[in-house]
């Protein structure tokens, strides 16, 4: 896996790789004058085309302990490619016009060119972003590579190639850890149930000679479990043309979450956890439980993620009650 920070590399888990070949072309590229929006679109028509506001990349500050996100949320600009790509060369295989829901194409095409700073790392099979309109403070979205695979329905490729599902499978746990890595950096100075860890690692780091990297975790208590923080999934209907899986922190906080399926995509059952698949022949997960036909989606209660309260229609009433929460699901 290619890390566009060179200090990132050395914490991420895959090996690092040269692009050894363009993508080919397939056929089903859709028509740029395909309908804006569908009734099961979980964006506005605002992100389909990519000209609503982006949730913005923060920039942090140095801090004295490396933290892989801290380089890489961090805006950047875009570097030389490994020898024997060109950056400039224009892949003969893509249109010169995208669909407006094709716009995952061009991370998944030239990810070693950084496209709008927002690849986090790649391989000849995945490209990991930072999602352009995160609906969460941490929400990154993993994209398949394989031209044979990634204009397909995630649903079906899930369930009827154990090969690729086992790829992602295996892939999920390492970016749910970076996401995990990344919600303790941001908020762990807030957290009750974290502070024997950030006091342990400030006494480590404090010391003559601290401990490298790979022996720290050893000698630190657990602190606060942020991975139970982390969901992954894919949306039962995509609005976007490229297969993609979304692995977010579940706190929903985000100035991009503007309305109710915003919400909804991704506190309820339209999100399908990977763990989940493969379906069964009549759409059921392995709980029994019906996945694939859920028209009407859109128009269900909204609960608030943290407390459960019912807030049926009113998004207004439920962003405001939202912020309240994350401050303290924050301090938990």
């Amino acid at each position: 896996m290619v890390s566009i920070s060179n200090r990132l590399s050395r914490t991420l888990r895959y090996n690092s790789s040269k692009l050894k070949k363009e993508l080919p072309h397939t056929s089903t590229m859709a028509s740029s004058n395909s309908p804006l929006t569908h009734s099961n679109d979980a964006i506005t028509a605002e992100e389909i085309a990519g000209t609503a506001k982006p949730h913005d990349a923060p920039t942090y500050k140095p801090e004295k302990r490396f933290n892989a996100f801290t380089e890489l949320m961090a805006p950047k600009k875009p570097k030389p490619s490994s020898p024997g790509i060109s950056p400039q060369r224009k892949s003969k295989y893509l249109p010169s016009v995208f669909d407006r829901r094709d716009g995952l194409g061009l991370y998944i095409t030239h990810p070693e060119q950084n496209p709008e700073g927002r690849v986090v790392e790649y391989d000849d099979e995945f490209v990991v972003i930072q999602d352009k309109f995160a609906k969460a403070s941490v929400h990154l979205l993993l994209l398949a590579r394989d031209p044979t695979i990634y204009r397909q329905e995630a649903t079906e490729v899930l369930t009827h190639d154990p090969i690729f599902l086992a790829k992602v499978q295996a892939r999920i746990p390492h970016l749910k850890q970076l996401v995990a890595s990344e919600l303790r950096r941001l908020y762990g100075q807030h957290s009750a149930s974290d502070k024997p860890y950030q006091e342990a690692l400030e006494g480590l780091m404090s010391s003559p000679d601290p401990p490298s990297e790979s022996d720290r975790e050893a000698l630190l208590p657990l602190g606060r479990d942020w991975l139970s923080e982390v969901r992954c999934g894919i949306h039962t209907h995509p609005s976007m043309h490229h297969l993609h899986i979304h692995i977010f922190s579940r706190d929903m906080y985000s100035p991009c979450l503007k309305h109710k399926k915003h919400y909804l995509s991704f506190t309820s059952s339209f999100l399908i956890d990977v763990v989940d698949f493969p379906l069964n022949d009549k759409g059921e997960d392995r709980r029994g439980m019906q996945r694939l036909k859920i028209n009407g989606w859109n128009h269900w209660d909204m609960k608030c993620w943290r407390c459960g309260r019912n807030f049926k229609n009113q998004f207004k009433s439920l962003k405001e009650h939202m912020e309240g929460e994350f401050e303290e699901w924050k301090k938990e």
